[in-house]
C-alpha cells in the first residue's frame, strides 16, 4: 500500500460524517466530482472500496467503517491538538484507547478501568467496541492501548500480544420475576427445561457453559443465541429466558435489569484479560489496572 495521504482521507472523513457527497462538497467547497474522484484514489491506495453504492445513496461498508473510526479520532485529536495549543498548552488529556470484546460485559469494564480513571493525570479514556480478531488488528497497528477481553489471546493469532489474567468470578443466573417462579426448586436441576439465553460463538462462557449443563445433566431449552450481551439481557429483562452473568456485578445486574437471581456457581467461571503488545506494561492508566487486579487477587 503506498503512503497515505492525509488529505484524501479527510476527503472520505467529511463525506462519511456528512451521510453524502452532496452536503460535502458544500462544506469543503469543492465540486461533488472533485471529492468522487478523492475518495476513489483513497479507495486504491488502501486496496477496499469503503462505501457501498445504492443508487444515490452512499452507505459506509464494513472496510469503511473501520476506517472511517479512525479517521474520526485522527481529525478528532487534530482539532484537539489545535483547541490546546490555542487555549490550554501544556494540559493536554493522556489519552488511553482500550478495545472492549463485544461479549464482555458492560459493568465488568467499568469495574477493570475504575483504577485509571482515578490516576491523578487528566485521562481521556477512548472505548471501541469489536469482534477480537478486529480488536487485535487495532493493538498490532498501536491503534489501542490494550484490549480487554474474556479470554487470553487465540494462539493461533497472527498478533503478536501477551495476556494479563485481571481477574475471574463465579457465574450467577438471573431470570425476570414471572419465569423466576417458574424455576422454583433446588438450584441447578431448576435450569432443567428452563429457556435460556445462550452468549454468542464469540463468547469464551459460551463452551464453558454447555460442558456445566453436560456435567450437571442440564437440559434447558436454548431460546435465543446472542453476540450482544447487552441485547441479550433485554431479551432476559422481557422474560424470554434465563441468562448469566459474572457474579461479582450481579447487584448492578438486577437493578438494571429488574431481575432476580435464581442460583450461582463457582465451579463455572468467568475470566478476564487484558491483552498488550508489551510483555511489561508501560502505560500509566494499565499499569494501574494491572496493579489492582494484583491487589485484588492476593486479597482473596
Amino acid at each position: 500500500m503506498s503512503a497515505l495521504n492525509y488529505k484524501h482521507l479527510h476527503y472520505f472523513w467529511v463525506v462519511a460524517k456528512c451521510g453524502g457527497i452532496g452536503r460535502a462538497s458544500e462544506q469543503l467547497h469543492l465540486t461533488p466530482q472533485t471529492i468522487s474522484g478523492q475518495i476513489g484514489m483513497l479507495e486504491e491506495a488502501l486496496g477496499y472500496t469503503l462505501f457501498d453504492r445504492i443508487g444515490r445513496r452512499m452507505e459506509l461498508n464494513d472496510a469503511g467503517r473501520m476506517v472511517f473510526s479512525y479517521a474520526d479520532e485522527i481529525f478528532t485529536l487534530g482539532e484537539e491538538l489545535e483547541d490546546v495549543l490555542r487555549h490550554r498548552p501544556g494540559d493536554r488529556p493522556l489519552q488511553f484507547t482500550v478495545g472492549v470484546v463485544d461479549s464482555l460485559q458492560k459493568s465488568i469494564v467499568y469495574l477493570l478501568l475504575e483504577p485509571a480513571l482515578k490516576l491523578p493525570e487528566t485521562l481521556r479514556v477512548v472505548c471501541r467496541e469489536g469482534k477480537l480478531d478486529t480488536l487485535l488488528a487495532g493493538l498490532a497497528i498501536r491503534g489501542l492501548d490494550i484490549v480487554l477481553a474474556d479470554g487470553p489471546m487465540p494462539p493461533n493469532s497472527n498478533v503478536r500480544g501477551f495476556s494479563h489474567l485481571l481477574g475471574e468470578c463465579g457465574i450467577a443466573f438471573f431470570a425476570a420475576p414471572a419465569l423466576a417462579k417458574r424455576c422454583k426448586g433446588a438450584f441447578p436441576a431448576s435450569l432443567d427445561g428452563a429457556p435460556f439465553l445462550l452468549p454468542g460463538e464469540d463468547a469464551a462462557l459460551r463452551p464453558r457453559l454447555l460442558r456445566w449443563f453436560e456435567k450437571e445433566g442440564i437440559r434447558p431449552r436454548i431460546a435465543g443465541e446472542f453476540d450482544d450481551g447487552a441485547l441479550l439481557k433485554e431479551f432476559g429483562q422481557a422474560g424470554a429466558g434465563v441468562f448469566a452473568a459474572p457474579a461479582t456485578v450481579s447487584a448492578q445486574v438486577k437493578k438494571q435489569y429488574g431481575v432476580q437471581e435464581i442460583g450461582r456457581t463457582d465451579a463455572l467461571v468467568e475470566q478476564f484479560y487484558a491483552i498488550s503488545v508489551e510483555r511489561r506494561l508501560s502505560h500509566p492508566a494499565v499499569v494501574a489496572i494491572s496493579a489492582a487486579a494484583q491487589r485484588r487477587a492476593a486479597s482473596t
